[in-house]
Formats: C-alpha cells, sequence, structure tokens
C-alpha cells in the first residue's frame, strides 16, 4: 500500500505522540511502584547518639508501609558532612536518604560546607529533640542557674564539652550570651561526637555537656549523670521534675530538629511516598509515647513544601544569631 507524504509525516506524529505517552506512563508506573528494592538510609554521625536511635526507630516502624527494608548506615566525619556529602552526590532515585539536623546549615554558615539544605530535596521534619544540659553526680552545679556563679567562683575555667559546629556547640554559645558569660572564661572542649562527651562526663574530665534523653536517658535515670535543666518551652514527662531553662531565669529554648533529606531532582511522587511512610509510623502510638516520653523530643511532622519553608525560615534565623554569638570555624 503507498502512503502520500502527508499521511506519513501523520503517521510520524502520531507515533511520537504514542511514544512520548508510554514514557510518561512509564515513570508513572515506576513512581507509583517505589520502593523496588532496598532503601539505604545514612546518619551522618556516629552510633548511639539520638540522631541514630530516633532515625533507627521511626524507620523500622516506615519500612512496613514502604514495603521494602531500610538499611541504617552511619558516616560520621568532617561535622556531619561527609555522610551529608555522599547524599547529595547520590542519584535522585529515592534509594539513598539523609537523616539530620541544623547541622548542615551550621557548618555551611561556619565555612565548613559548601552546601546548604537548599541543596537538598526536603522530605519531612519528624521530631525537635529538647537539648539538656548535664553534669556528673556529685558536681557543685545542681542546676543550670548555678553555672554562672560556678564560674566567677571557680579559680581555673570550668569545660564544656561540644562538638564543633553543631547544635551543642551552638546551644552553649546562646547560653553563654544569655548569661553574660565570656568565652574567655570557660574552656571549650571539642568532641567528634556524642558518646565521646557522655564518656568525658562519667570520667570527670569535663563539667557539663549537652545531652538529651536518647544519649543519657539511662545515665540520668542511674543518678551517673544529673540533668541540670531542659531546653524546652515545657518540662519533659520522661523529666518530669526537672525544670525548664525558662523557670530557671534564663530564656532559652533549644531544639535539634530532625528531618529527612533526599537528593536534588528526586522524582516528586517519590517524595511523596517517603513522607507517607514516616507520616503511617509517627501515627504508631507505641512509637509516638517513646519519642515524647523516652527520647525527650516533640512530634513535629512537616512533608516537602512545608518543611521546605520551615528551614529557609530557621535558616534566616540562624544567620542573625551566629554572628551575635561568634560562632566560629
Amino acid at each position: 500500500m503507498a502512503y502520500s507524504c502527508r499521511e506519513v509525516v501523520r503517521y510520524c506524529f502520531k507515533t511520537s505522540l504514542l511514544g512520548i505517552f508510554l514514557l510518561i506512563m512509564a515513570g508513572a508506573v515506576a513512581d507509583e511502584h517505589y520502593p523496588q528494592r532496598e532503601i539505604t538510609l545514612v546518619i551522618p554521625f556516629g552510633l548511639g547518639g539520638a540522631s541514630d536511635v530516633l532515625f533507627r526507630d521511626i524507620f523500622e516502624t516506615a519500612q512496613t508501609y514502604l514495603g521494602q527494608p531500610v538499611l541504617v548506615v552511619n558516616m560520621p566525619g568532617q561535622g556531619a558532612m561527609r555522610g551529608a556529602q555522599y547524599v547529595k552526590d547520590a542519584a535522585p532515585d529515592g534509594y539513598t536518604l539523609l537523616g539530620s539536623h541544623q547541622t548542615i546549615d551550621l557548618s555551611y554558615l561556619a565555612g565548613l560546607a559548601s552546601f546548604s539544605h537548599a541543596d537538598f530535596a526536603p522530605v519531612s521534619l519528624l521530631v525537635r529533640t529538647v537539648n539538656i544540659p548535664a553534669t556528673y553526680a556529685g558536681h557543685a552545679a545542681q542546676q543550670a542557674s548555678d553555672i554562672e556563679a560556678l564560674i566567677n567562683a571557680s579559680s581555673k575555667p570550668l569545660m564544656f564539652g561540644a562538638i564543633t559546629n553543631s547544635t551543642d556547640h551552638l546551644f552553649w554559645l546562646e547560653f553563654f550570651d544569655k548569661n553574660d558569660i565570656s568565652l574567655s572564661d570557660i574552656q571549650l572542649v571539642r568532641f567528634p561526637d556524642t558518646p565521646s562527651q557522655v564518656e568525658a562526663l562519667l570520667a570527670q574530665e569535663i563539667d557539663f555537656a549537652m545531652l538529651n534523653l536518647p544519649s543519657a536517658g539511662a545515665l540520668f535515670a542511674s543518678g551517673a549523670l544529673v540533668p541540670l535543666a531542659v531546653a524546652g518551652s515545657e518540662r519533659l514527662p520522661g523529666l518530669p521534675d526537672v525544670l525548664t531553662l525558662r523557670e530557671q531565669g534564663i530564656d532559652l529554648v533549644h531544639t535539634t530538629d530532625r528531618g529527612i533529606f533526599a537528593p536534588v531532582g528526586t522524582p516528586p511522587q517519590t517524595l511523596a511516598t517517603l513522607a507517607d511512610a514516616l507520616a503511617y509510623a509517627l501515627a504508631s502510638a507505641p512509637l509516638r509515647y517513646r519519642i515524647t516520653h523516652e527520647y525527650g523530643s516533640l512530634i513535629d511532622y512537616r512533608t516537602l513544601g512545608t518543611y521546605g519553608g520551615y528551614l529557609d525560615e530557621q535558616f534566616h534565623e540562624l544567620v542573625p544569631l551566629i554572628e551575635r554569638v561568634h560562632f566560629e570555624r
């Protein structure tokens, strides 16, 4: 059968449209069936810290919704930027995720990283962990409001543990700012992670560290470590007798805000599936109880664009704060 030129063009146009349609449908089907294999969650911190404990517990439930296992990989190093860089450079297919917090932006603002939260696709904010200044049993400080007087009375500088350019570093700088404490009157001792701070505090090698219930709850319960305050707007259910900083006359609320990030370019439907899985996890009554009572955290689920807006807002608040408290590289 002979075809005219016009018929050939019309045929080619129709088959091109059909090909495009089939490609679109194939992509949609792929998204609908995500995930089809194991997902890797990178935590840029070591074992035993709050991020490790919380993300592992949350994804233990989320993977039930996803129908695929989630492999949790701890990738500490370079101020939590080693793991973040790994995820940033990963394929944007939803199979490599990052569990982190404000440290991404703190490292960027300190000049230690060339990227910020804006270089990731936000999935969901999950929890805000209330931070807890602590000391060892038998220390002269019985609550956080004692620290200023002890610094003034001490013949040698008191020692404060901190992970450089992380949230606990910023916490102490804000605490000193609120109490008119000069950095020249204390000694800031730098540690690679929270567990090493806990060890140093137990050995009485430092006076204070900023901890939380996931990393130190059992030690608070045993009396080996002493919580001096909770940096929340209200007391924690897990530490009902411990006063807030505000109750002690120190106007400071400080939380570490943990969420999930994906590489830029991850398909929107894939991000939505992940967000739904995390919402499913946080709806679990046993998990919610552990988060609020055992982990001293506030459930604050924000997803996709809403989480992105929250991150932008927090970033703009960090800039003047870091300048005021002299956050150093």
